[in-house]
């Protein structure tokens, strides 16, 4: 998303929030491996946290010391700032720190947005789709901020595949319903299914873009519905293309026979 911000020349700044990253191939702004790790944490023969534990440790330890990151993103208006966050979604649906998050920062006056990220590859089957918009809703009550859907790694699967998952972009949640596995149709199973559908459907918020990092249009989709959730360019003043002085003429001669030839 960063390189192709680049070739639309806007200007995108990444902040990793993930205390767990080990590698990542673009620049960020911040780093919250610079405060905590979650290696450094699970050393910690006092602590004693596994992976999950240590990740968790070191989020509330994050959201203690907000004015770490208030330093590294400055002061610069007009920042458009891609937090990439932990993939645990306890944080999300029951633990309040990226809730603390998102309250922070819009005290900073930045408009959120959240963009929820599902695999494609994950959601080849319904009753595992169905968990995956499970999430993204209770990711979104719980935030209480807009927030886009995205089914990533399209690029990665088959013809066959894509044909298959396009029914979950929009979909009918009842229908899943019909297209559960014959294993999982027991009297109680299809009630709690038809529970879930039925809730999802009454919310009517969670629908799916698809991402394919090959596709630029794809790829300019989601930017466009990211920015209009945060109202990114409303304020902007307009900006004429720069030319220079040999294709002004050229323009203008062009023009001025144009309205030679109409008159």
């Amino acid at each position: 998303m960063v390189q192709h911000c680049e070739t639309l020349n806007r200007s995108v700044q990444v902040v990793n929030l993930d205390p767990a990253a080990e590698h990542f191939d673009y620049p960020v702004l911040a780093d919250i491996r610079e405060l905590i790790e979650v290696d450094d944490v699970m050393e910690d023969r006092s602590l004693r946290f596994g992976p999950n534990g240590g990740l968790v440790y070191c989020m509330e330890y994050f959201a203690n010391n907000f004015d770490w990151l208030e330093s590294c993103l400055g002061h610069t208006e007009d920042d458009y700032i891609l937090f990439d966050c932990p993939g645990q979604i306890e944080l999300y649906t029951h633990l309040p720190v990226m809730k603390y998050l998102v309250e922070q920062l819009q005290q900073w006056e930045f408009r959120v947005c959240g963009v929820f990220l599902v695999d494609s590859q994950f959601m080849v089957e319904s009753f595992k789709f169905l968990s995956g918009v499970l999430a993204a809703l209770s990711a979104m009550v719980s935030l209480e901020i807009p927030q886009c859907n995205i089914m990533t790694k399209m690029d990665l699967l088959s013809k066959k595949a894509k044909k298959e998952i396009e029914k979950f972009l929009d979909p009918d949640m009842y229908s899943m319903i019909e297209d559960t596995p014959s294993r999982f149709k027991s009297t109680k199973f299809k009630k709690l299914t038809e529970a879930l559908c039925g809730l999802v459907d009454d919310y009517s918020m969670v629908r799916f873009l698809p991402f394919d990092r090959s596709d630029e249009e794809c790829m300019n989709i989601v930017l466009q519905h990211i920015d209009f959730a945060i109202q990114y360019g409303e304020d902007l003043e307009f900006k004429e293309p720069r030319e220079n002085e040999e294709d002004k003429s050229e323009n203008f001669d062009e023009y001025f026979q144009d309205r030679t030839d109409e008159s």
